[in-house]
């Protein structure tokens, strides 16, 4: 069976409540994976409230109506499983690993604690202490991480992915609990949810369980849509911060595109092409042949709405910035002016299939891509369509999506220098 055609195998179901439950079963060990994709994320919080979205993957390990605190992991953990969490500025996920003799089990805990969360003082307290130690840890103590802040929120200057998932220092320290429980009965329903089972599962009996465990939870409110849209950036914005440290650092960020735009499997290509590893264009010119960096990377969030393109560069202690920057700029300007050879666009397709069969090649994995493109990119049969889609993808397509993103008026430049006299 082609991989396009396992599309036939997954099968889904939306109960009554609005929570979509999708089922592949893959029989080869006894285990199974739980991710649970709630639809909200940074992009979905105010002033005043940013955080919140992060701070509840915290609290949702810490009891409820009918479980103590612990109880959730001592359960899980004794049945011989594990779990773990994350968000991000569009989702909060979390993820269950497990004996298949455990999935009711691990329903019955997931359910609970999305219907009957917990909301005590001392605990609300000591997870506010938990994020913001958090916070001082990943963000203020890391130069990287301030820096990508500080572009992030000058880049964007109405759409809401300008809020830092971790939240704004002032906000975690205000947060009451009002703000807590008016988040948690807004967001935390099971019309804003999509269950993915991966492993030694049945559909029917999955489902069976879903609707035993999932079903009595009522509906929710509709969540609100985020309407802004980011309006076209007319100039170039720049920002440079001082902060203690050894090394230069050197951001530029360019409005991209969503998850589900057409342009994305090329704009992926285009990032193998120049970062993706040390045979690619920018690691090659800028670390190797001219030595201005130490290392060079590029990413973008693939998220509902049109996110950021960031290249970031870390350079040699006592490194040029602008140096740097113009080199960078002129291979950017190669780019957009001739586009990338037929050599690197079918290395670059070579790597992404690599990393694309290494990812559905565990449960795991296949929780992860697929709850990707059942959120992120409208529908999860996207995922089988993808290898396709890929390997479609032309020089031409390349060239344009790479004029598209790399506009000069359309960029955010971050400098981060060491203070004078400062090395750590």
């Amino acid at each position: 069976m082609s991989f396009a055609a396992a599309a036939s195998q997954v099968s889904t179901r939306t109960l009554s409540n609005g929570m979509q439950v999708i089922v592949w079963p893959d029989h080869n060990i006894p285990s199974v994976v739980l991710y649970n994709w709630v639809h909200v994320g940074s992009r979905n919080e105010g002033s005043g409230t940013t955080g919140l979205a992060h701070f509840f993957e915290h609290m949702m390990f810490n009891g409820t109506a009918r479980r103590a605190q612990g109880e959730f992991d001592r359960l899980l953990e004794a049945s011989g499983g594990s779990n773990n969490a994350f968000t991000s500025q569009d989702v909060t996920v979390y993820q269950d690993w497990f004996p298949r003799s455990s999935l009711e089990l691990v329903l019955e805990l997931e359910s609970d604690r999305l219907a009957n969360l917990a909301f005590v003082p001392a605990v609300v307290e000591k997870e506010r202490e938990v994020v913001y130690s958090e916070r001082r840890l990943r963000v203020e103590d890391s130069n990287p991480a301030f820096l990508e802040e500080q572009v992030q929120a000058s880049a964007f200057v109405a759409h809401p992915y300008r809020i830092p998932t971790i939240g704004w220092p002032a906000d975690i320290k205000s947060w009451t609990l009002t703000d807590l429980q008016n988040f948690y009965h807004t967001w935390y329903a099971p019309n804003n949810c999509t269950l993915v089972l991966v492993g030694d599962v049945e559909p029917e009996q999955a489902f069976a369980l879903a609707e035993k465990y999932y079903g009595p939870i009522g509906r929710g409110p509709a969540a609100q849509p985020v309407r802004t849209t980011e309006p076209e950036q007319q100039g170039e914005r720049r920002l440079t911060v001082e902060r203690n440290g050894q090394n230069p650092l050197l951001m530029l960020a360019y409005h991209a595109v969503s998850a589900d735009d057409a342009r994305a499997p090329a704009l992926n290509l285009l990032q193998t092409i120049l970062t993706g590893g040390d045979a690619s264009r920018l690691h090659r010119s800028l670390v190797e042949e001219k030595k201005l960096a130490v290392e060079v990377g590029s990413g973008w969030s693939e998220g509902f709405d049109p996110n950021l393109y960031l290249i970031s560069a870390t350079l040699p202690e006592g490194g040029s910035v602008a140096q740097f920057e113009t080199a960078l700029t002129g291979e950017l300007a190669k780019v957009v002016k001739d586009g990338v050879t037929a050599a690197e666009l079918a290395r670059a397709k070579n790597q992404q299939a690599v990393q694309f069969w290494r990812g559905v090649s565990t449960l795991d994995g296949k929780a992860r891509l697929i709850g990707e493109f059942a959120v992120l990119h409208g529908n999860y049969r996207k995922l089988f369509a993808a290898p396709a889609a890929y390997e479609a993808v032309t020089a031409e397509q390349v060239l344009a999506v790479g004029r598209d993103v790399f506009k000069p008026q359309q960029r955010t430049v971050g400098i981060l220098q060491p203070r004078a006299g400062a090395k750590h």
